[in-house]
């Protein structure tokens, strides 16, 4: 009997997306045991400050990943978008599996859209690049920052008096929450924190049998999307303290990929959209650096910096719950 360990936060939704893949590794095989261990991260030890002041180098990957590397477990599963975009020597992410919904979603109290709410309605929200297209959008909204997982910021707002909250909802779809959206935001138009709804497996270089085991959860258009979306966030030294999304979709062969940058207050915004031919995970890579040197041509790097020399204004786009 083959053992596989899963190394796993312990959120609803993190343990969701763990038995997900195992359930996966488990189809149409005898002689497999897979079992979860459950990690705490620094992210949800740290519940007080903004995410984006605690930093986002692997606030809810870093133990996870030591494990791994320790051999303690053989594989790890991530929210992608919570994975920094450096890898960790020793490791690789041998599949993204085919990606959920990648759109942000809005819950109302009232029922109204995010055009229909009532002027100075007061939005949470767990995202500096949430806040700052609410606010490109709808500059006479309020906006309040919000910790916690999924379950726990969906109850804060259910207690509290706020007008709406936003989330990503492949979390509320995934568990079992999806009658509670009001809106789904267009991903093309709101974009999405890269990598926002796909799952990443990671494991040690050099381990060839359960290289072969994961690759087949992988999914090569999620996974070249992503990649570029990846690939773009680095470029532009991004993470959870700047308000940067991209969003990559195939149509007739073809991957169009767009991204953004913007001010914390949304008045600032730079958006470019490229359409590139991706067939491998070197053209995904070549797209996302591309589009990024279109927005520094722009003059995005003064945008970052000025974002980077304000604090207290915002949290990450690392979800507590994810």
């Amino acid at each position: 009997m083959q053992e596989v360990v899963i190394g796993t936060r312990g959120s609803a939704l993190a343990l969701w997306q763990a038995n997900h893949v195992r359930d996966r590794l488990l189809t149409g095989r005898d002689g497999l045991e897979v079992r979860l261990e459950i990690i705490h991260t620094q992210g949800d030890k740290l519940l007080q400050d903004p995410l984006h002041k605690l930093g986002d180098k692997g606030l809810f990957t870093k133990e996870i990943e030591q494990a791994l590397l320790e051999g303690r477990v053989d594989l790890a599963v991530h929210s992608l978008k919570d994975l920094p975009t450096a890898t960790v020597a020793g490791l690789e992410v041998a599949a993204i599996t085919a990606r959920e919904d990648p759109a942000d979603a809005l819950i109302t109290r009232s029922g109204c859209t995010l055009d229909e709410l009532p002027e100075g309605a007061l939005v949470l929200t767990s995202s500096l690049r949430r806040q700052a297209q609410l606010l490109h959008r709808r500059p006479d909204m309020r906006v309040g920052h919000i910790r916690g997982n999924v379950p726990t910021r969906l109850r804060k707002f259910d207690q509290g008096e706020a007008d709406a909250i936003l989330f990503a909802s492949a979390g509320l779809v995934r568990l079992g929450l999806a009658e509670r959206i009001t809106q789904r935001l267009d991903p093309t138009d709101f974009l999405p924190a890269c990598g926002q709804g796909a799952l990443a497996v990671e494991i040690r270089q050099g381990d060839p049998p359960l290289a072969t085991l994961v690759v087949e959860l992988n999914d090569s258009q999620s996974r070249w999307a992503c990649m570029a979306e990846r690939a773009f966030l680095g470029r532009l030294q991004g993470g959870c303290q700047v308000p940067v999304g991209a969003y990559g979709r195939f149509a007739d062969g073809e991957m169009t990929l767009s991204g953004f940058v913007a001010g914390l207050d949304g008045s600032r915004l730079l958006r470019h959209e490229i359409v590139a031919e991706v067939t491998s995970d070197l053209q995904a890579a070549e797209a996302g650096q591309r589009l990024a040197g279109l927005l520094l041509e722009d003059g995005c790097g003064e945008i970052l910096e000025e974002v980077l020399r304000q604090s207290g204004q915002g949290d990450s786009d690392q979800e507590a719950g994810a």
